[in-house]
């Protein structure tokens, strides 16, 4: 029963229209909050909720870089997802539109 109330708690997160997005940008490259924010045109308090839930779910980890924090998946322990990550769109061109550089954070 343990693993299926898991894989329940990944499909719930995954149930989310941000979440799904977000999931979908980190899969081109990681990104720090800032990036995340100006792609999706929402808030940064938006974004770190949903973080958070991601988080906490085992489906992305952060990386502090001095004050910023980057986040990257973190799907290697759910091979079942890999198949659904192929059907993503891609947000690559969304990705290489902006970076840290051009918003002035994270230097």
């Amino acid at each position: 029963m343990v693993e299926i109330d898991r894989l329940s708690d990944v499909c719930k997160l995954l149930g989310d229209k941000m979440r799904l997005t977000i999931l979908s940008l980190l899969k081109e490259r990681d990104l720090c909050v800032n990036e995340i924010v100006e792609i999706l045109q929402t808030s940064q308090p938006n974004v770190s909720q949903h973080m958070r839930k991601l988080k906490d779910g085992g489906l992305v980890k952060e990386a502090k870089k001095g004050q910023w924090v980057f986040y990257s998946l973190s799907i290697d322990d759910k091979p079942y997802l890999l198949e659904l990550f192929q059907h993503l769109p891609s947000q690559k061109e969304h990705v290489d539109a902006i970076s840290c550089e051009q918003l002035d954070c994270c230097d």
